[in-house]
């Protein structure tokens, strides 16, 4: 018994190897864990005393857990059944989709990222590229806003900046989740965004199971308080104009809403406007069927050129921020009283009453955002040179003319966010971004009506139309 026993060194290393990988996972993983669980459920604490409304616990649940709930759904299970039986596919092949789709839509919030760096990050750009003015909603506003409500934020959507921009300006208030494309599906950013309590969809799949997985997580967590971002219109706008809004998102939030007894639903719309969209051309160019596709390659090369031309100019110190970027918080509207008002109840209607129902919803929300959007100074610039019926005018006169267009839009009451007292300087920096971009040439003071880029200024005009009409 007492004879010793001889191994090779390298079974002992693969020994000690081994011993050491189970004393972390079971005594060191777990207490570098809980130090760090402890200091976010502070963290949590802390920011729930200032937020106007709290993190929800939905939130903060795991992951897998929500998988399992949304997987395990009755409402999912029940169409996944109906579909087998009609189409003659296995119901474990349709459940393994399920779970792919689950695994897909699921966020996996993390407040600790979402404030410490996803806020910062967020300022940083957003601060760097535009001059940020807001109207924000009111103390009053907000008043109104029961803290047990699911407070859903609808904008117009005229760029993808809009994501930093609102997350950003909304963070001090209340975290919020959002939608984003598969544009976002890729690594590093799939993951940050994920944490950052975002959603992927699919926006043009008719695929009716990834609808109804879809369906039911937002169903989820719009019962459960979530603070959501929606954009009503789908997508990016192409042509300036406002989109029809599509009713699908407001749909499912609303098919199984009774407003006696669910928390209440209250909409917040917002009206988003730029001196400069980064996709501008890039958006017009889809309007026109004729035009060649561009690869994905194209689309990284020509982004990559942008960015280092700018980076150049940053290094001369000849860089400029790309103008104002406008955001304007309108009243919010509480499906609770609008169900009052209208005398219905969405739980209670069939489909196609209740697309009615939500259709006039969507319409009205809508109206809202078109008029929250605020006037920029390229905006004033664009709407008098496109509508012009001169063929030449100085610069002088421009200006003049765009002043007294904001200041008859201000009569009409349309958002006007940035500094009145800076009016004309702001206005001739307008006007210098467009000469910059080649949009508009000007010639000793004069402007050549005839040269102007119309399609692309007809893009920022139509922003204000409703205003303009």
């Amino acid at each position: 018994m007492s004879h010793s026993i001889t191994i090779p060194l390298w079974l002992f290393l693969i020994l000690i190897l081994i011993a050491s990988i189970v004393m972390i996972q079971k005594f060191l993983f777990p207490g570098i864990r809980w130090f760090f669980r402890k200091k976010i459920n502070l963290a949590i604490k802390e920011l729930n005393q200032k937020l106007n409304v709290r993190i929800r616990p939905f939130q903060l649940t795991k992951r897998q857990v929500l998988l399992d709930r949304l997987i395990h759904d009755s409402q999912v299970l029940e169409f996944v059944q109906q579909l087998s039986e009609e189409d003659e596919v296995p119901r474990e092949v349709l459940l393994e989709r399920v779970h792919t789709y689950a695994r897909e839509i699921v966020p996996s919030f993390n407040a600790y990222i979402y404030y410490r760096f996803g806020f910062w990050l967020s300022k940083k750009i957003a601060l760097l590229l535009y001059n940020v003015r807001v109207k924000t909603a009111s103390d009053e506003q907000l008043g109104k806003i029961s803290s047990d409500s699911t407070v859903v934020f609808v904008m117009n959507h005229r760029s993808n900046v809009d994501y930093i921009l609102v997350s950003f300006l909304i963070s001090e208030r209340m975290t919020m989740s959002y939608a984003v494309g598969e544009w976002a599906r890729v690594w590093p950013l799939q993951g940050l965004v994920k944490s950052m309590g975002a959603y992927f969809v699919r926006r043009n799949s008719r695929n009716p199971l990834y609808r109804k997985v879809l369906e039911r997580y937002i169903d989820m967590a719009t019962r459960e308080g979530v603070c959501q971002a929606v954009f009503p219109e789908g997508g990016l706008t192409r042509d300036g104009f406002l989109r029809q809004p599509k009713l699908g998102f407001l749909d499912y939030m609303l098919r199984n809403f009774d407003h006696r007894t669910d928390r209440d639903v209250v909409f917040m719309p917002v009206g988003i406007n730029y001196d400069r969209v980064l996709e501008d051309k890039t958006l017009l160019r889809t309007l026109n069927p004729e035009v060649e596709k561009k690869s994905n390659w194209y689309a990284i090369k020509t982004t990559t050129k942008f960015w280092l031309h700018n980076l150049k100019l940053a290094r001369k110190h000849q860089w400029k921020r790309f103008g104002y970027s406008s955001v304007s918080f309108s009243e919010p509207i509480s499906t609770k009283k609008y169900c009052e008002q209208q005398g219905i109840n969405f739980s209670q209607l069939e489909s196609e009453q209740r697309f009615e129902q939500v259709a006039l919803l969507a319409n009205k929300l809508m109206k809202e955002i078109e008029q929250s959007v605020p006037v920029v100074p390229v905006v004033l610039l664009a709407s008098v040179l496109v509508e012009s019926k001169e063929d030449e005018l100085t610069r002088c006169v421009l200006i003049t003319r765009a002043q007294e267009l904001m200041f008859k839009l201000e009569r009409l009451g349309a958002e006007i966010l940035f500094p009145n007292k800076n009016m004309q300087v702001n206005l001739e920096a307008a006007l210098d971004m467009l000469v910059l971009r080649r949009l508009v040439i000007i010639d000793d003071a004069i402007v050549n009506l005839k040269s102007i880029d119309k399609a692309v200024l007809s893009f920022y005009r139509n922003s204000i139309d409703r205003w303009l009409d």
